[in-house]
């Protein structure tokens, strides 16, 4: 029988008479999704955004990523995961309206590629901040290809309502402590125990075990890899190849050596990163006689280029950067940004995958998260990589505590405590559906076949066909049943003024931009590298 921790029970026990005044059902979710737009034959799509769907430099929840093919969607902040599930819906539904025949790709690695430059970089127009964003991406392009930038995720974004963290101030006697310092400490606690155990986000919702050939530049296939019919390649065991180092790695970034002990040391390392050269950067140029090829040459152009499975993050105000909004008023929540899309939801995430999210996130503030030394950080990152590329090998072990162990036993451990988390999370909540989500998902653990990587390679082995060809079949089927979904006609009316708006906006700010791009930058870099006092007001 599993002996819940004490500091874990305690915490919950003590928890439970906030739990039935409803402070978790007041916990604050949000979605970003991106889907690549391609055409009928299942290629990226050439044509740019359209313009039906507003200015993507200033619409609140229709933008694009990197690519100019990229959409991504942004539901509003939500307390109930139905209102986020039905906005992001609501989202597609508009877009294809819009979008004539082509299709939004489900799946996380892209669509047919022709090579480098058939990922055409986001415009975003004539203003200063839609300049920098456009440089941004050559810079990127520069640096690591745009091929690696067409991959397309989920990010589900997080956090507590004050009353909430006042409440846990008061358990663990910190009430003289000012509340943002407090909220922040605990959220980077968090994140310290989310970086142990991301693992098990990996196996159980990776859902990238295959690519097509033309995401490959040069012919060579790694190791990894097996041909898979003539055009696409998988990997037998793994879960998340988006995750793994054929996706959004950086080998110069891992030098940055980012464990989130602490807000300053996290703070510190990104600004020493934006304002530190680096060698292979300055042979690229910078401003050249064709133009901006980057930004800068340091190791980050911007805070934004550094990758991570997940971030602490706070709304900035206006001319300032983000770790300058968390250094003044702390952080305000976290974003999870390891998710793949799972080709086999029309929306790419579902309820349930959130309600687990939710107590997998609750679980990692309430549990012990003490720091991490550096060679923990690299047996977790070792853990992660496994899991990434070998998660579904019934031989594959990993560490914990200098033991190894196999992800059914250590998830199973997890998955018991969850049910504690989950009870808590559910006192208000009709059919419990924290706890469905756990008895949902917990066959996965003893059974890789039950995991999307699993059911996906499973696909193309019975089938025999080809990856591109099976994402556009359950593109053209997600499509076809978004369309037949009517919108309300009040919802069609928001989001055609939304889009009306954003292009208004967008003309506004280009009317008013009347400093050169050049001293524009100069003064965002000076402004980067300054520190922010702490606002005591936003305790």
């Amino acid at each position: 029988m599993f002996i819940l921790s004490d500091s874990l029970a305690t915490r919950i026990e003590r928890l439970e008479a906030s739990a039935r005044q409803g402070l978790f059902g007041r916990l604050r979710r949000g979605i970003e999704k991106e889907g690549l737009r391609v055409d009928p034959a299942g290629r990226i799509a050439s044509t740019p955004h359209p313009a039906a769907l507003g200015s993507k430099l200033t619409h609140p929840h229709i933008t694009t990523d990197y690519a100019e093919a990229l959409l991504e969607y942004i539901t509003p902040v939500s307390c109930r995961p139905r209102d986020a599930m039905a906005f992001l819906g609501d989202l597609h539904r508009y877009s294809y309206h819009h979008l004539g025949d082509e299709l939004i790709w489900p799946a996380s690695m892209p669509s047919r590629l022709n090579g480098n430059d058939s990922v055409a970089i986001a415009d975003f127009g004539g203003s200063n901040i839609g300049t920098m964003k456009h440089v941004y991406r050559k810079g990127l392009d520069v640096r690591y290809g745009r091929i690696m930038q067409s991959i397309a995720g989920v990010h589900y974004n997080f956090s507590l309502p004050d009353d909430l963290w006042r409440r846990l101030q008061e358990i663990d006697g910190a009430s003289e402590t000012p509340l943002n310092e407090y909220r922040s400490t605990r959220y980077f606690g968090l994140i310290r125990n989310f970086r142990r155990h991301s693992w098990l986000l990996l196996y159980l919702f990776g859902a990238s075990p295959a690519l097509d050939r033309s995401f490959l530049s040069g012919g060579n296939i790694p190791d990894k890899l097996e041909p898979h019919g003539s055009e696409t390649l998988v990997s037998s065991y793994a879960t998340s190849l988006r995750m793994s180092d054929l996706g959004y790695q950086n080998k110069v970034q891992e030098q940055l050596k980012i464990c989130f002990n602490s807000l300053s040391n996290y703070v510190n390392t990104l600004r020493h990163a934006i304002s530190t050269p680096w060698p292979p950067y300055e042979s690229l140029g910078v401003r050249e006689p064709d133009g901006w090829h980057q930004l800068n040459a340091n190791i980050l152009q911007i805070e934004n280029e550094y990758y991570s499975d997940i971030r602490p993050k706070r709304v900035t105000r206006h001319n300032e950067t983000p770790s300058q909004a968390l250094e003044a008023r702390g952080v305000e929540y976290i974003e999870v940004r390891c998710l793949d899309l799972n080709p086999l939801l029309t929306l790419g995430i579902d309820e349930t995958q959130i309600r687990f999210l939710d107590t997998f996130l609750v679980w990692c503030l309430l549990s012990e998260s003490p720091w991490i030394p550096d060679e923990e950080c690299d047996r977790l990152d070792d853990n992660r990589r496994r899991v990434v590329e070998r998660g579904r090998d019934p031989e594959l072990r990993l560490e914990q505590h200098g033991n190894f162990r196999a992800i059914a036993d250590w998830g199973g451990e997890m998955f018991a405590e969850f049910g504690q988390v989950a009870a808590l999370l559910d006192l208000l909540e009709e059919g419990a559906p924290h706890q469905a989500a756990l008895a949902a998902l917990a066959p996965r653990l003893g059974d890789p076949s039950l995991t999307p990587s699993g059911q996906l390679l499973a696909r193309l082995r019975e089938s025999g066909g080809e990856f591109s060809d099976d994402m556009l079949s359950l593109a053209a089927e997600q499509a076809a049943s978004l369309r037949e979904t009517p919108m309300e006609s009040a919802q069609e009316a928001l989001f055609d003024q939304l889009a009306r708006t954003s292009h208004q906006q967008q003309r506004d700010i280009e009317t008013a931009d009347l400093e050169p791009f050049d001293d524009f930058l100069a003064d965002y870099f000076h402004r980067a590298r300054q520190a922010r006092l702490i606002d005591e007001a936003a305790s």
